[in-house]
């Protein structure tokens, strides 16, 4: 049967995407992940570690960010409205192959991969009810389970064994295998604690936190002034809670989005600047700030942050050390 043209043209398209897709292979060099809104919505791209080579992988009218690098950089997750609802997809690391994670339609965000990169653990909103739960699955599993209620900005430990999150405002780490809770801090400290993101051995949190009381004057379910939002920085501290060390002054707009760099010595935020919302880098050691983007303006926001750098990219083989199982056998030794 001749074929028309139209179907060869269609033909070799589906073919260059199954090999685009074959081909499509974890950076060789260091990237950082992030979002920008430059081209009118919300957009993933990937830039080096000094800001250079600021590259748009989504390029789609819908909003598309929480981009996370797998653990050995070949895939990348992120959330998109592109179907209507917030949801979890997976893209090759050029932004090609684009597919839904789940099939049923859920407000789904702030996706985190396993340390092996067989699960994911992300934040769910019910606005009915309002509220947010962090929940778990298997990759290619439709199915997931409820891990914390009151939670949100997931973080899974570089071991396996934990995810921290913030739980009613304050950071908490949860036992995978027994869902045990224990607080980064004392109760004593404020709780306007959010987004931890873990050091590449897990000795180490940094989060975001605003460590300065209320207004006395503030009322229960009121909205909170700006003068104290502002205040929301930057801080680092040990695992066991010890070493807290703020890395950000107050002195400007509320910073926020930690991500710890592979290596442990530099971290990303995020910080209004001359109106516009744009991503720095900071030398823990020296204090040397650097500002990665620029491309500013009226409701212009440059955010987030996830690096990747292939010296410290994990092993996806299984490892004692490693959570390899599936829930449904975690829950079988738990009842």
């Amino acid at each position: 049967m001749k074929r028309t043209p139209i179907l060869s043209i269609l033909s070799l398209m589906l073919l260059c995407a199954n090999i685009c897709s074959v081909f499509a292979k974890a950076p060789t060099t260091p990237k950082i992940l992030f979002t920008s809104t430059r081209d009118g919505n919300r957009e993933i791209y990937t830039m080096n570690p000094d800001g250079s080579e600021q590259i748009n992988l989504t390029q789609h009218p819908a909003d598309d960010l929480h981009a996370s690098w797998s653990p050995i950089g070949e895939q990348i997750l992120f959330a998109s409205d592109r179907d209507g609802v917030r949801d979890l997809y997976l893209m090759n690391t050029d932004g090609t192959n684009v597919r839904r994670v789940f099939k049923k339609e859920s407000y789904r965000e702030n996706p985190t991969w396993s340390p092996e990169g067989k699960h994911i653990a992300y934040g769910v909103a019910d606005f009915e009810t309002i509220k947010f739960t962090v929940r778990i699955a298997t990759l290619g599993k439709q199915e997931s389970e409820e891990l914390v209620m009151d939670a949100s900005d997931p973080a899974w430990s570089p071991d396996g064994t934990e995810i921290a999150c913030s739980v009613g405002g304050r950071i908490v780490f949860i036992n995978i295998r027994t869902r045990a809770q224990k607080r980064l801090l004392p109760r004593k400290t404020m709780n306007w604690q959010r987004e931890p993101s873990w050091s590449a051995v897990g000795d180490k949190l940094a989060f975001a936190w605003n460590n300065n009381p209320l207004p006395p004057d503030h009322m229960p379910g009121k909205p909170v002034p700006k003068v104290w939002v502002d205040k929301l920085t930057i801080y680092l501290a040990n695992h066991d809670g010890t070493g807290i060390q703020q890395l950000v002054d107050e002195a400007g707009p509320d910073a926020g989005t930690p991500k710890l760099s592979p290596n442990g010595t530099e971290i990303l935020y995020t910080q209004e600047i001359k109106g516009s919302l744009q991503i720095f880098k900071l030398n823990i050691s020296s204090g040397v700030r650097t500002q990665l983007t620029h491309i500013g303006g009226i409701f212009q926001a440059n955010s987030g942050g996830d690096w990747f750098d292939p010296a410290y990219a994990l092993p996806v083989s299984p490892q004692p050390q490693l959570l390899t199982t599936t829930w449904g056998e975690v829950k079988k030794k738990n009842d």
